[in-house]
């Protein structure tokens, strides 16, 4: 028993962690969502793209290169940050636009199909074999409970959290207080009230695509550094999870998909760590079919991206 307590402990840290990464790829998803009320299933592959370009811009500079540690991951980020938000644009224009005004089913069979051409896209260009991420952050902070076992916070993992927060915070402000903030608000309420308004809303919805888009390039790079390793694979069963902690936490809400991210890696990572490897993902997917089942609003009820 006095060793519970401590085990606990390790695995919720290793658990929020990874919900900070499924929190950052959700959002995308239910702000898509919460605007237009479709499911873009090729963002998993955007973060994906974001991970082999920040990989790429890392090998570019060269992790030897004596460089501050925090301007080569700040350049990595960035630049995996600027090219997969044109990434995120051009999926709305050619995946979704063309079709919003038909069937609902049409645009869903095309975000699939898009998933499937930028997987394999990657797969020409990098290969299909996993490829290595040099490491930057080594080291953890480590601190002892119970009588001989010590629980480890590794740097990396605590890079990927105070980051998460950071952008959190930004964009619950930015959405709740800019002007493009207030548009998105609009659109999601009444989309067509909106276009009456003045408001762009083919702009507002390309500025969704692209805001979510930047954001699972940032979960892709901090993921890709803190495992060590890539392949064009990862985007699909981490776009399917996310999506699964969307519709958790209540999809077209940002808090959810928040919260929704968080609990689902701690689940995920307790039944990895209690229960046989395999019966990982199972757990997940049985979470989200008792929240389809039970409770199909999420966690956080009625789903509306204004509520921030």
């Amino acid at each position: 028993m006095n060793e519970l307590l401590p085990q606990l402990t390790q695995q919720l840290i290793n658990g929020l962690s990874l919900g900070a990464i499924y929190a950052l790829i959700a959002i995308g998803y239910t702000m898509v969502y919460g605007i237009i009320g479709m499911i873009n299933f090729a963002h998993g592959e955007i973060y994906m793209i974001g991970a082999y370009v920040g990989l790429v811009t890392l090998t570019a500079i060269g992790t030897q290169s004596g460089y501050p540690l925090g301007v080569v991951l700040g350049v990595a980020l960035i630049v995996s940050v600027l090219v997969t938000g044109v990434y995120g644009w051009t999926v709305e224009r050619v995946a979704y636009r063309p079709l919003r005004g038909g069937p609902r089913l049409v645009p869903l069979i095309s975000a699939i199909g898009m998933s499937i051409f930028l997987q394999n896209y990657v797969q020409v260009g990098q290969g299909a074999r996993d490829v290595s991420v040099p490491v930057l952050m080594s080291g953890a902070i480590e601190f002892r409970m119970g009588s001989a076992f010590v629980v480890t916070i590794p740097y990396a993992r605590l890079m990927i959290a105070g980051v998460t927060l950071l952008l959190m915070i930004a964009l619950t402000l930015f959405i709740a207080h800019s002007r493009t903030g207030r548009a998105c608000r609009a659109c999601s309420q009444d989309m067509h009230m909106a276009n009456l308004l003045g408001i762009d809303t083919n702009r507002v919805i390309s500025f969704v695509f692209v805001l979510g888009a930047m954001l699972a390039a940032v979960g892709g790079v901090l993921i890709a550094l803190t495992i060590g390793k890539l392949n064009p694979y990862i985007g699909f069963i981490a776009g399917i999870k996310a999506f699964t902690a969307a519709v958790l936490g209540g999809i077209g809400s940002v808090p959810g998909a928040m919260l929704g991210g968080l609990l689902l890696g701690v689940v995920e990572t307790f039944a990895a760590g209690y229960l046989p490897s395999q019966y990982k993902d199972i757990v997940s997917f049985g979470l989200l079919i008792a929240i389809l089942l039970y409770r199909p609003t999420g966690l956080l009820g009625k789903p509306d991206i204004e509520k921030v």
